[in-house]
C-alpha cells in the first residue's frame, strides 16, 4: 500500500481543499486544484492572523495614534521574517513590498536603468515569463541566454555570452524555476558564473520560493543571489502582497518607480529630497493586509518544512509522470524525469485542443488545469516548434486556432487519488475523443480563445 505523503494534517492546513462544486451533468464533486502554478488557495493560518490583526488595523507610518503604531511595527518587523525565510543579509539588504513578482521587476529595471554604468546589457533567458522579459526591452540591450530542445538552460551559453560582452553585462535576469516546464535552474551556480564577469544575478522566485528551500547567501561568496523577488499568492495567502530584495545601497540614488505620499522626506515647491529605502520605494498606504498575510504564510510553509513540501510535491509529480506516459496520445513539452524539476507538467493530448481539454477535465471531474502560453510566449513558441512564420500565420488567419500546451501543477497539500481521478479522465478521453470533443465544443468562442491567448502584442522572439 503506498504512501500518500499529502497526509490529511497538510490538507487540513487549506481553506477549500473539501470545497464541493458542480459538474456538467449537475452532481456534485468535491474540487481538485492543479493549477497551483498561477495562484495557491489559502491557508487557514493565513485567514486567522488577518482576523486576528483586524482589529488593529490602521494606516502604516501615517499617525501617532496606538493602533497606527502597532500596524507599522507589524509592518516592519515582517520585513525580518522575509529576511530569515530567504537568508538575506539583514544588515545590507533592503525587503521591498510590492503587489506581486511583476512589479518588483519593473521596480527593478526602473531602478537600475538610472545608474551611471559602462554595463548597458541584460542577460535574459528562452525561458523567462513576460515579466522577467518585457521590462528590460526599453531600458537596456537584452540579449537571451540559450535553451536546448528540451527547454533547459545553457549554462555554456549563459558563460560564453558574458565572455562575448566583456564585462558590459549589467544583470544575469534568470527564474528560479519555469512556470512552464517546472525546471529548477542552478541560481547559485549561475550567479557564481555572473560574478566572475562582474555581472549581478536577479532570481524571479515566483515559480521557486513557494516549492523548495532558497538561500540568497552571504555577500562574501561567488554565490550570492543579489536580487530576489516572488509573490504572496503563490504562497498561499492572498491580498496581494510581493517582495524585492536588494542590496539597499542600489536603491539609495535616483528617483522612486513610484512617487508619492510615504515616499518622501522633504517636499518643496522646487525641491524634493526622497526617504531612505524602503519607504522611498514604497510609496502610497502600505498593503498591511497583505504583508501580515504573507508573513503568517511564511511561517505555516517553515513549520511544514520547505525541504519536506519539495518531496511531498516531487512524489506527486512522479507519480503522475510515470502514469499519464502510459495514456495513449500524451505529448510532454518537458524532461518528463528530469530531478531538479518543481510539480509542474506541460502537455497536450493528441486530437484534443488545448482549450477543450480543461473544459473536459472540469466538467467531467472538478479539476482545476491551465490552458495556453502561461505568459512565457517566446519559451512555448520554442517547445512547440513554432517559427516566426508559423505565428505571424495564426495572427492574420481568424479561421485557425492558435497552439498551446495543458499545464498541471500540484501543491503540497494535493494527493494521489486526486492524480489518480485525473490520469481516470484522461484515460476516458484518449479512448473517446470524439463524444467528449463534440460534448464541450459549444463552450468555445474563436474571440475568447484568441484574447485568451494575448494575441494583442508581437510575438517577435526576440533571439529566443
Amino acid at each position: 500500500m503506498r504512501h500518500d505523503p499529502s497526509n490529511n494534517n497538510l490538507r487540513n492546513l487549506i481553506i477549500g481543499a473539501e470545497q464541493k462544486i458542480p459538474l456538467s451533468d449537475g452532481t456534485d464533486v468535491t474540487a481538485i486544484n492543479f493549477d497551483n502554478a498561477a495562484t495557491t488557495p489559502i491557508l487557514y493560518s493565513v485567514l486567522k492572523e488577518i482576523n486576528q490583526f483586524a482589529p488593529w488595523y490602521s494606516s502604516v507610518h501615517r499617525g501617532a495614534g496606538y493602533k497606527s503604531k502597532v500596524s507599522s511595527d507589524i509592518y516592519e518587523q515582517s520585513r525580518d521574517v522575509v529576511q530569515s525565510f530567504v537568508n538575506s543579509d539583514k544588515e545590507r539588504d533592503i525587503v521591498i513590498f510590492t503587489k506581486n513578482t511583476t512589479e518588483s521587476i519593473n521596480m527593478l529595471s526602473f531602478v537600475l536603468s538610472q545608474q551611471k554604468s559602462h554595463q548597458k546589457v541584460i542577460l535574459s533567458t528562452c525561458m523567462e515569463h513576460a515579466a522577467n522579459d518585457l521590462p528590460w526591452r526599453n531600458k537596456f540591450k537584452v540579449d537571451y541566454v540559450e535553451i536546448d530542445s528540451l527547454g533547459r538552460l545553457s549554462i555554456e551559453d549563459l558563460e560564453n555570452k558574458l565572455i562575448r560582452y566583456r564585462g558590459n553585462v549589467k544583470l544575469v535576469s534568470v527564474t528560479g524555476a519555469s512556470n512552464v516546464t517546472g525546471y529548477l535552474n542552478p541560481i547559485h551556480k549561475i550567479a557564481a558564473i555572473a560574478h566572475k564577469y562582474d555581472a549581478k544575478i536577479l532570481v524571479d522566485g515566483a515559480q521557486m520560493v513557494p516549492h523548495t528551500s532558497v538561500d540568497m547567501k552571504g555577500f562574501d561568496t561567488l554565490e550570492h543571489i543579489d536580487y530576489l523577488a516572488f509573490s504572496s499568492h503563490k504562497m498561499y495567502a492572498p491580498f496581494g502582497s510581493g517582495v524585492l530584495i536588494g542590496p539597499k545601497r542600489d536603491f539609495e540614488e535616483g528617483n522612486p518607480f513610484v512617487q508619492g505620499g510615504g515616499a518622501i522626506r522633504l517636499v518643496t515647491p522646487r525641491h524634493v529630497e526622497w526617504d531612505e529605502p524602503a519607504g522611498k520605494d514604497e510609496a502610497g498606504t502600505p498593503n498591511i493586509m497583505g504583508v501580515v498575510a504573507l508573513t503568517a504564510a511564511i511561517k505555516t510553509l517553515q513549520s511544514v518544512g520547505m525541504d519536506n513540501i519539495y518531496k511531498i510535491e516531487k512524489a506527486l509529480y512522479d507519480y503522475a509522470i510515470s502514469r499519464m506516459k502510459n495514456i495513449p496520445g500524451i505529448k510532454f513539452y518537458s524532461d518528463p524525469f528530469k530531478e531538479d524539476t518543481i510539480s509542474v507538467i506541460p502537455f497536450n493530448l493528441e486530437g484534443v485542443y488545448h482549450h477543450i481539454l480543461p473544459l473536459i477535465l472540469s466538467g467531467e471531474a472538478g479539476i482545476a488545469v491551465r490552458n495556453g502560453f502561461f505568459c512565457t510566449h517566446p519559451y512555448c513558441e520554442r517547445l512547440l516548434g513554432l517559427s516566426e512564420e508559423d505565428l505571424n500565420h495564426y495572427l492574420e488567419e481568424d479561421d485557425d486556432l492558435f497552439p498551446g500546451m495543458v499545464r498541471a501543477s500540484f501543491g503540497f497539500y494535493n494527493n494521489y487519488k486526486e492524480i489518480d481521478k485525473f490520469l481516470s479522465i484522461l484515460r476516458k478521453l484518449a479512448e473517446n475523443k470524439e463524444y467528449y470533443i463534440n460534448k464541450y465544443s459549444n463552450d468555445l468562442s474563436l474571440n475568447q480563445i484568441k484574447n485568451e491567448a494575448g494575441l494583442c502584442t508581437s510575438f517577435s522572439n526576440f533571439g529566443c
